[in-house]
């Protein structure tokens, strides 16, 4: 698991839920390079990790926000994200924001229903 950036839990369960914080594309404590492409594969690995360390998986996430500093990296996240989630949907929201941490691209954050 990515050691966080700031003082936070990466990842709590609350009841039958698990809740996420935002993942950024980070490895070895940096960003990663490569632009949105390679930075939202890290942020879906670090995400599908973390759902994992706890027996859950990626086909559990009911919902999740993706935070982009430009729309104009939409439909390449886009494409990434569908390719990770595969034939699963969850609910989502994609905004744009003016920065990101560590001057990240794109942040993603999920919850799921795992059960009690």
């Amino acid at each position: 698991m990515t050691k966080p950036v700031g003082p936070y839990t990466p990842i709590v369960k609350a009841g039958p839920w698990l809740v996420s914080s935002g993942q950024i594309g980070i490895k070895d404590g940096a960003v990663v390079e490569g632009g949105i492409a390679a930075q939202c594969t890290q942020a879906l690995t670090n995400l599908k990790e973390l759902f994992e360390g706890q027996g859950s998986s990626l086909s559990a996430i009911t919902k999740t926000t993706v935070f982009l500093t430009t729309m104009d990296h939409y439909a390449e996240m886009n494409e990434l994200y569908m390719a990770a989630f595969g034939d699963h949907r969850p609910a989502r929201s994609a905004v744009a924001v003016a920065q990101l941490p560590l001057g990240a691209l794109m942040e993603i954050e999920a919850t799921a229903y795992v059960g009690e």
